[in-house]
């Protein structure tokens, strides 16, 4: 089956000071906006989908929650393609299948999605929550389906309080790489470093949904994205010559997301870090960190290669590939120029980071360091044009002067506009590459 194709551009200033050794890249990553048939056919009986619904007590407080609960996930299973292989999981102190009943996948048909919208209608909250065991059920109901590409949906309202941080941890391993989730709290009685954990380790989003009128427009919209996936398991390869190291790795747009700790060894110097599945016409941003052996003026090499692979019965297949290139100069205007989108992005992963310290600063009662945190949020976000993270902070934050990041806490903070900033504060404004 042929893949679709990738284009991987890098940006850098390959110019570096004598003796220098740090090389610091973006690489912008584009699939084909045009796949072929195969690809289309992939997408529908290699994709797999689990909407993971709370069905806790708390759920039916008030009891729009569960009743919208249910509209959603009707929503979303009306959006799952013929040919698509797709179940619900009910999750309160344990997991149930909700349907297909007998624990296994159903495929998507005008019969069988109507058989999955009479079982939801049927839930009912009722009990605790216990998210690792909700996870291990979604694994083992992956399991029994030929798909490739599965992707999960789960919905809380509330903590994870019926298993212990270790059990949600085992089972969040486990399911590392074998499917991917996006998470969604409604209300603000759940803990968003909860979730994170859950969508960071699989490669999804994490986002509060305040109103519980709004879940089934959201589902719909997860739903959607998750039908246009193409291609599973993509990684970003790269390659360095002997006597060099990968620094980092991070994604940078549309969100942002560490990848560092999750490389594996292809083989000596080449590194694979996960990116999860793609669709067509998708574009991501990351940023790569090399730390060469260092060089004398005019001296010039081949710092690293950065590819787009994915495993297929052959073997891996390269869809795309770039090149960061070091030379180094003692023409001090070209070395210390500091390339736009890689000084954008910088900026734009200390804003998530500030922003989640200073938030839990001032949970802790540390007014000090969260008023420090949040001004430079402030500060970041207005110098990198990120005009939705800027309204956030000013629900938390009474801004005296934007450009130098003087604020005053505000005294009181609807739980809402706290948890939409911690959640959103990895969304970053992209940076297209100057030509010319």
């Amino acid at each position: 089956m042929s893949q679709p194709a990738f284009t991987v551009d890098v940006d850098h200033n390959q110019y570096l000071y004598d003796g220098a050794r740090d090389v610091s890249a973006i690489a912008t990553v584009t699939s084909d906006g045009t796949p072929g048939e195969a690809a289309v056919a992939s997408a529908g009986s290699g994709s797999a989908e689990i909407i993971i619904i709370d069905c806790s007590g708390s759920m039916d407080v008030p009891h729009t929650k569960i009743t919208q609960a249910r509209t959603a996930t009707s929503a979303a299973v009306d959006v799952v393609r013929d040919g698509v292989w797709f179940a619900v999981i009910a999750g309160t102190s344990f997991a149930k299948p909700a349907y297909p009943a007998n624990g296994t996948m159903a495929m998507a048909s005008p019969q069988t999605r109507a058989e999955a919208k009479r079982a939801i209608s049927g839930l009912r909250a009722g009990g605790g929550t216990a998210i690792g065991k909700w996870l291990q059920l979604a694994r083992q109901i992956f399991a029994t389906s030929p798909a490739t590409l599965r992707h999960a949906i789960l919905l809380t309202d509330g903590r994870n309080q019926h298993e212990t941080p270790e059990e949600l941890a085992a089972a969040i391993s486990a399911s590392e790489g074998y499917f991917s989730c996006d998470c969604r709290g409604v209300g603000t009685d759940w803990e968003v470093s909860e979730l994170r954990k859950v969508s960071t380790a699989l490669l999804g989003s994490v986002d509060i949904v305040p109103d519980p009128a709004g879940l089934a427009a959201d589902f719909e919209s997860m739903m959607h994205t998750a039908m246009s996936k193409q291609v599973a398991d993509v990684a970003l390869r790269v390659w360095t010559p002997q006597q060099a190291e990968v620094r980092f790795v991070k994604q940078v747009a549309p969100t942002v997301e560490d990848l560092s700790g999750r490389r594996t060894t292809a083989s000596g110097q080449v590194g694979d870090y996960p990116t999860g599945a793609w669709g067509p016409g998708e574009s991501r941003d990351y940023h790569v960190g090399i730390r060469v052996q260092p060089g004398g003026v005019g001296q010039e090499m081949l710092a690293a290669r950065i590819s787009l692979v994915v495993t297929t019965p052959g073997g891996p297949q390269v869809l795309g590939q770039g090149l960061v290139r070091a030379i180094w100069t003692d023409d001090e205007q070209l070395s210390t120029k500091m390339n736009p989108r890689v000084a954008h992005y910088t900026g734009q992963a200390e804003l998530a980071s500030v922003i989640q310290e200073g938030l839990e600063a001032r949970k802790q009662g540390d007014d000090d360091t969260a008023t420090a945190r949040l001004g430079r949020a402030v500060a970041l976000a207005k110098q990198s044009g990120n005009e939705d993270t800027a309204r956030l902070l000013a629900k938390v934050v009474d801004v005296i002067d934007e450009a130098t990041g003087t604020v005053r806490l505000k005294k009181r903070v609807a739980d809402e506009d706290e948890m939409a900033l911690d959640t959103r504060s990895t969304k970053t404004v992209r940076v297209r590459k100057e030509h010319g």
